[in-house]
């Protein structure tokens, strides 16, 4: 049997919406055609997906599960898409995501040396999105920060780097040469939603902050609302007056890594992964504040 992605995609926004009305106000469809999919779909599986009764609409098991794997399947059909138009359109030009801090220059200079006719666009991406940019091809190679979700990514370890603390600058440890975890305990941290990824296992309370960025991170623990970490490098890229960085050396490192999706099989991808693997360690020292120059221009940043 075939999963008709038309019915899937339908099926993945009643489950996120859990109410059909809505759902059907999203697609653009009638109540009732939206209804009869989701039924012609649960006949096709052979199992019930969603529960529906006057206290509303849950996900069973089944549809759980479905909900889950419906995720990548969806991205890939939509960068499939994507890429046979660019296809199309005779483009050759390659998209790569970055993360915060990591310079993507070197990297550039060195694949351009080998192509020197296909362009190369650069995106700021946020942790929280690495992976589905990734599926659903609006990126081609992302430089990407642990952890993420790596079904149906290819994704190879280039380098790490220490973390710091980010604190307010009036806190009693701004401008100490170096602290320790035990020094923060305790302290409120702001962190995204997913707590687990925190780089520290010390107690710490919930600041009652979500952030998204290193921008909104800054402006967090200026105000006061408490600390956070972030990656070395992003000190080098980004600074603000009321904000103090302080080396951390006990704390677990940030990990940077090339990612690609499974699905992507192009000359073009091995070969700009190829330049990003001679040029890490030139990438990597853009945040240990060290001197650094490819194809004579200069750039320095001091810590």
């Amino acid at each position: 049997m075939d999963l008709d992605l038309r019915k899937l995609r339908y099926f993945a926004a009643v489950a996120d919406k859990l109410h059909f009305g809505r759902a059907a106000d999203e697609l653009h469809i009638a109540q009732p055609v939206l209804s009869r999919q989701i039924r012609a779909l649960e006949k096709e599986l052979g199992t019930p997906l969603l529960t529906r009764d006057s206290h509303g609409v849950a996900l069973t098991d089944a549809g759980r599960q479905l909900l889950t794997d419906a995720g990548p399947l969806l991205a890939s059909a939509h960068a499939v898409r994507r890429r046979v138009t660019v296809a199309a359109q005779g483009s050759r030009r390659l998209m790569v995501g970055f993360r915060a801090g990591i310079a993507v220059t070197p990297a550039v200079r060195q694949f351009a040396i080998q192509h020197p006719d296909v362009p190369v666009d650069l995106r700021r991406i946020e942790g929280d999105d690495q992976a589905a940019m990734l599926l659903d091809g609006r990126i081609d190679v992302g430089y990407v920060r642990l952890p993420i979700d790596e079904a149906g990514l290819r994704v190879t370890p280039l380098y790490t780097e220490p973390r710091v603390a980010v604190l307010p600058a009036g806190h009693r440890f701004a401008g100490k040469e170096q602290i320790t975890e035990a020094d923060l305990v305790g302290e409120p941290l702001l962190w995204h939603a997913d707590t687990s990824t925190q780089p520290t296992k010390r107690p710490h309370p919930d600041a009652g902050y979500r952030v998204r960025g290193v921008d909104e991170t800054l402006e967090h623990v200026a105000a006061g609302r408490g600390i956070s970490f972030l990656a070395r490098s992003a000190t080098v890229f980004y600074s603000h007056p009321e904000v103090s960085y302080v080396p951390i050396p006990d704390l677990a490192p940030d990990q940077v890594c090339l990612a690609v999706a499974e699905s992507r099989t192009s000359p073009l991808i091995d070969d700009f992964l190829a330049a990003a693997q001679v040029t890490s360690e030139i990438t990597a020292e853009c945040g240990n504040y060290e001197m650094w120059q490819l194809g004579g221009d200069a750039a320095s940043k001091h810590g």
